[in-house]
């Protein structure tokens, strides 16, 4: 009979994991030249790289089970969702620019530029599914709080995505800023949402101990890109200057944590 891994080497298939899928996915793109698709496996390879530790993991926990199964729902959920909203549409216009900024060449730099760094970005997201199936604890109240966090933010990026798309489908909202629904209190919900997911993770983890505090990295690292890198900053970087009505958002809706709408001043 085998020795089962020690933790490190589980984590470690991990990293392996999300290192070939994201090469399976660069070669895809080449063919394809749309970088773009990196977006639609990115969850994928969060929850495949949970899925290994699941599998390699000698007694997983029923904590880190439900975790990986809420998890599993969130990716498939994101994965989908991209895939139909980028259906059709070409690459991306912030892939274009860093394409543009990266000639020639680009099809194999794209390797280490993108791919190699979303595989990487995704294992340090898939630790608190390591911490979780990893801790003996059983399940208990403490894990309800972490639960409902998670699932509350599922549920709040779900709605705001819909409510978004269904917005965009309307002809005469073309041009226009949308602030109806979620996005009237948060200029960007399904991002808040977003975090919710992994921090609630991140704390049904720790309901199991607190050996898995070390996997604040994943929750920490997903709010950092969320705001800081590809998510409110790179979106918002010219939008105000393509569609001046985003001005006025901005001053009464706040960019992240939903919140009462200020008033507008003249």
């Amino acid at each position: 009979m085998h020795e089962p891994l020690p933790l490190w080497g589980t984590a470690l298939a991990g990293l392996a994991f999300t290192g070939a899928a994201a090469v399976l996915a660069w070669l895809a793109s080449v063919v394809r030249s749309d970088v773009s698709l990196v977006d639609r496996v990115w969850a994928l390879l969060i929850v495949g790289a949970g899925w290994v530790y699941w599998a390699l993991l000698p007694a997983p926990s029923q904590r880190g089970l439900a975790m990986l199964l809420l998890a599993s729902v969130w990716a498939l959920r994101l994965g989908a969702f991209i895939t139909w909203r980028n259906w059709g549409h070409g690459e991306d216009r912030r892939y274009q620019a860093i394409r543009a900024r990266n000639q020639p060449g680009f099809a194999f730099k794209s390797l280490y530029l993108v791919f190699a760094l979303q595989a990487l970005l995704a294992w340090v997201v898939s630790a608190p599914l390591l911490a979780g199936l990893a801790g003996g604890r059983p399940l208990h109240w403490l894990d309800a709080p972490g639960l409902a966090l998670a699932a509350f933010g599922l549920v709040f990026e779900t709605v705001a995505d819909l409510q978004l798309a269904r917005f965009k489908a309307v002809a005469t909202h073309k041009g226009r800023v949308m602030d109806q629904g979620l996005w009237r209190h948060s200029r960007h919900p399904n991002y808040f949402g977003e975090c919710c997911v992994w921090w609630g993770l991140w704390l049904t983890a720790l309901a199991g101990g607190m050996a898995a505090a070390w996997s604040i990295v994943a929750p920490v690292l997903m709010t950092v890109l969320l705001l800081k890198v590809s998510g409110v900053r790179l979106l918002e970087q010219d939008i105000a200057e393509r569609r001046p009505a985003y001005r006025d958002y901005i001053a009464r809706t706040n960019a992240f944590f939903p919140g009462p709408v200020r008033p507008h001043a003249d």
